[in-house]
């Protein structure tokens, strides 16, 4: 009994740590919460009206909430540094609050300061965070300069309580973070494996449904990689532990899509594309249920339930003898000898499924450090040696180039400073035409829209976002009103509620988080006995006329085009992946050794940010179809791209210490025409008037011929090698289509 409820809380908690990787989200919600009902603990102990109640949970919110340091000694330095920045802020409020046009200038200088203080890194952007925050809290509560001095005990109280919720009551160091990170990691893997085992076992009507779950799983597992590759450098002491275990990281996110890719194959008519994994909407490949389900399917399917069992449980745990013959024998599959007689496509899968526990293996030695080698059968020593002769080759060069900084009107945060002072002022102005009392509420619309928004498109979204979320918000806060009447301590309960919700909700929809703001804003204007209907009402008001303002200002005043910013995030994504691909084809074509593990990041980074670029024109409500399709095909052929180049990488990473790889010259003469392809298509992004086009011709594989008579064309490694080249050479093609590049065919 007791082990069965050990086991349903392992359940419980692999499912909690994949979906909220590292339990941020958790713990962003359950220290702002802390924080907050700390603040109102000790504030109602010490006699507090309810503007002041009120005015200290704010507080104790954006100081806890904007503080976004990764270590602990600085998020104390910046606390530290916010509370006097708190208390002018809160002191000018009160003090311009009768003096209308001065502090409607103040309002706007604050605001340009305060965006402007983002070039200055997570403290700059704390500080005007809390700026801006706390002097639309002063407006809120009517401050006045004689309840200063209480407001000044109101506010270090709650900045206080901050700190012991940030610090005693949910302490997030960077070690612990990143080892809840690698454990959401394990989670997602083995998610992704028993989604791949779903797809094994998917009938004809099943198969769009169980693909669907592998695209999700590998989508998953790849942002935990980025996660843990953000935090490797705060959360390990020692530089080449945290290299190891960013390879072991990328080895086990590649082998685990590539085992994906080969059950797809397996049971497909034909070779299939990440395309299939990336592309929202893909169809499925015409396949009936697997083929042949003889001895070989039953044995497939045993090895996979075996690999989740390997991914979810360590050799040193319970059951480590029958672990450790599991693992033993997934890994002789790497081995020719120890292949199942089936088709050469399911013979591969059971190839990747050997590959898939060499990673799980390395990522266990990485995590946990050496292990008991007692049951290591031959098949398990040599991958051993082949990890420990990786390891022992870890080149630990982490210089970058220094690129040249835009300057100026051209830097993003002085351009971004100016628009969103044009636009709040606009918003004041027609703010105080809708409300002399309430205006603020269009200015925080504008500032809002404004927060990690780079183009008038993302703006216009976001803006949205936050009033279909305040007009559904508005309608809870009328329910939520009449429920908790005036209650003091229900309504702050479920404020408190609503906060976390807030929180946990903020990195998944933007709109529930606005949702949530605002059915708890219509509790506290409960509170403060200025609850009305016609207040929820001037609440959507002047939020559709602050967004508004946001796009104007972003349409009219510097602006930065979609279209142009997508333009651009897309050049430097074919510059990632022409650099990740040329250095690992020259890598393997026997040149020098690079970091090619920092530039596979670089290229995900850029992926992902062209992928939160283009949300704007392939948002559901955008009118223009073809455009929105367009976009989702070109950013499925860069995941496409993006994979077979990781892959690349990694074998090249392998090239000086793996037995059985071995550089070729000839790789070189394959890899040209794949650079000056993705140079070409880049050169036209960057500029509709360049006459560059691509070039095709034979097929990569017959562009490695022997160099002389009797030379071996290529063995199984080369030809891997190949087929990512191969499909790379077609993907990349197939982007000249719909980015309108040339297409030049070499004549014969």
């Amino acid at each position: 009994m007791r082990a069965a409820g050990r086991t349903v809380w392992a359940r419980v908690r692999d499912r909690v740590a994949a979906s909220d990787p590292g339990l941020l989200r958790l713990a962003a919600g359950l220290r702002t919460v802390g924080a907050i009902a700390l603040t109102l603990a000790v504030l109602g102990l010490v006699g507090a009206d309810v503007r002041h109640l009120v005015a200290g949970a704010m507080a104790a919110m954006v100081a806890t909430f904007a503080i976004r340091e990764k270590q602990r000694a600085a998020q104390a330095g910046t606390l530290a540094l916010a509370l006097p920045v708190a208390l002018a802020s809160v002191s000018l409020g009160a003090l311009l609050s009768t003096h209308r046009v001065g502090g409607d200038l103040f309002f706007v200088a604050l605001i340009f300061s305060a965006v402007y203080g983002r070039r200055f890194g997570d403290r700059g952007t704390a500080l005007g965070l809390i700026g801006f925050q706390v002097y639309f809290l002063s407006l809120f509560v009517g401050a006045t300069v004689s309840g200063l001095p209480v407001l000044y005990g109101v506010v270090g109280v709650a900045f206080l309580c901050s700190a012991v919720a940030r610090f005693l009551l949910v302490r997030e160091t960077p070690a612990g973070l990143l080892e809840r990170l690698r454990e959401a990691f394990r989670a997602r893997l083995a998610q992704l494996v028993s989604a791949q085992l779903a797809l094994l076992d998917a009938g004809p009507e099943e198969v769009d449904e169980a693909l669907a779950d592998v695209r999700e799983g590998t989508a998953r597992l790849h942002e935990s990689a980025l996660m843990i590759q953000g935090r490797l450098e705060e959360g390990t002491s020692d530089a080449a532990v945290a290299r190891l275990v960013q390879r072991r990281i990328a080895d086990a996110e590649i082998a685990a899509e590539r085992l994906g890719l080969l059950l797809l194959t397996a049971r497909s008519a034909g070779r299939a594309d990440t395309l299939t994994l990336h592309l929202p909407g893909a169809p499925a490949p015409r396949a009936g249920r697997f083929p042949d389900r003889d001895e070989a399917f039953a044995l497939l399917r045993r090895e996979l339930e075996a690999l989740r069992l390997l991914v979810l449980r360590p050799v040193d745990g319970g059951g480590g003898t029958a672990v450790a013959q599991l693992r033993n024998r997934l890994l002789g599959y790497r081995e020719e000898e120890h292949l199942p007689d089936a088709p050469p496509a399911v013979q591969d899968v059971f190839r990747g499924i050997g590959e898939a526990a060499r990673a799980v293996l390395g990522l266990r030695i990485a995590l946990d450090g050496p292990q008991d080698e007692s049951d290591d059968s031959p098949a398990t020593t040599r991958s051993r040696e082949e990890l420990d002769a990786e390891d022992a080759v870890l080149d630990a060069d982490d210089e970058a180039a220094e690129e040249e900084k835009p300057t100026g009107l051209r830097r993003p945060t002085t351009r971004a400073a100016v628009q969103v002072a044009v636009g709040s002022s606009l918003a004041i102005v027609g703010g105080e035409f809708l409300s002399s009392q309430r205006w603020y509420w269009a200015v925080l619309t504008c500032w809002i829209v404004f927060i990690n928004t780079a183009s008038t498109g993302e703006i216009l979204v976001k803006g949205y976002r936050r009033l279909l979320g305040t007009v559904l918000g508005v309608l809870a806060g009328i329910v939520l009103a009449g429920l908790v009447g005036q209650h003091t301590w229900p309504a702050f309960a479920l404020v408190l509620l609503l906060v976390f919700a807030m929180f946990y909700t903020a990195p998944l929809s933007y709109t529930l988080m606005s949702f949530f703001v605002t059915a708890a804003l219509g509790l506290l204007y409960t509170l403060l006995h200025t609850y009305s209907l016609s207040v929820l009402v001037l609440r959507v008001e002047e939020t559709a006329l602050g967004a508004a303002c946001g796009v104007i200002a972003a349409a009219l005043v510097l602006p930065v085009r979609t279209d142009r910013r997508t333009n651009d995030l897309l050049v430097t994504v074919l510059d990632r992946l022409a650099d990740v691909t040329g250095t690992a084809v020259e890598q393997l074509s026997g040149g020098s050794s690079a970091d090619l593990l920092d530039q596979s990041r670089d290229l995900d980074q850029a992926l992902a940010d062209l992928r939160a670029a283009v949300q704007p024109l392939t948002h559901p409500i955008t009118p223009l179809r073809a455009r929105r399709d367009t976009a989702r095909y070109v950013l499925a052929l860069l995941e496409t791209c993006a994979y077979h180049a990781r892959s690349l990488a990694a074998t090249a990473e392998l090239l000086p210490t793996h037995p059985s790889i071995a550089a070729d010259p000839r790789l070189r003469r394959a890899g040209r025409r794949i650079g000056h392809n993705i140079a070409a298509i880049a050169a036209h992004a960057a500029d509709e008037r360049s006459t560059e086009g691509i070039e095709t011709g034979p097929s990569i594989a017959s562009l490695l011929g022997a160099d002389a008579p009797g030379t071996p064309r290529f063995g199984r490694v080369t030809d891997r090698v190949l087929r990512h080249l191969q499909r790379l050479d077609e993907t990349v093609a197939g982007l000249a289509r719909p980015l309108e590049v040339p297409v030049r065919t070499p004549e014969r």
